[in-house]
């Protein structure tokens, strides 16, 4: 249930068709990439097979169900943007260990024995470092920036 309030804010984030002159991604809509999806016609995709994709290939990848709601989203939230190894390294980083982008066991107890709070202030502060060493940072980083503090904003809500 809560993938769909989830999945609800990511498309209030990624919003809908652009030609992507200026994305590395390429065309998007919903924030699925012809570069993530070449054979997916972009200009066509629905919402609702957006929701499915995201389901499909970040959400249950992320492992998200076992995760604070809270936490699931800002994670769920990080691999679209920044992609799902990224987003679990930096995840990992915030956790305290080893951040080899394979969210197992060890990553799985210290998530579990950190704080639904303390998760969602870790992850954003670890994307934030992420972003702005990101060679896009003069051009997109206002915007990062702004969907960084939303998160925050929901999480302190949510946890």
């Amino acid at each position: 249930m809560y993938f769909d309030i989830a999945i609800e804010r990511v498309l209030g984030h990624e919003g809908g068709y652009t030609p992507g002159e200026n994305d590395p991604g390429g065309e998007t809509k919903w924030g699925i990439s012809k570069r993530s999806y070449p054979s997916l016609n972009i200009a066509t995709l629905t919402r609702e097979d957006a929701k499915q994709i995201y389901r499909k290939d970040f959400w249950l990848r992320i492992n998200a169900d076992k995760l604070p709601d809270s936490v699931a989203y800002q994670l769920l939230d990080f691999a679209i943007n920044s992609g799902i190894s990224t987003a679990i390294r930096y995840f990992q980083r915030a956790l305290g260990v080893a951040d080899d982008g394979h969210f197992g066991p060890v990553s799985q107890a210290a998530a579990n024995s950190m704080s639904e709070a303390d998760m969602v202030l870790r992850i954003n502060a670890e994307r934030l470092e992420l972003m702005v060493k990101l060679k896009g940072w003069d051009r997109f980083g206002r915007g990062w920036a702004r969907r960084i503090a939303e998160n925050l904003r929901y999480g302190a809500n949510d946890s």
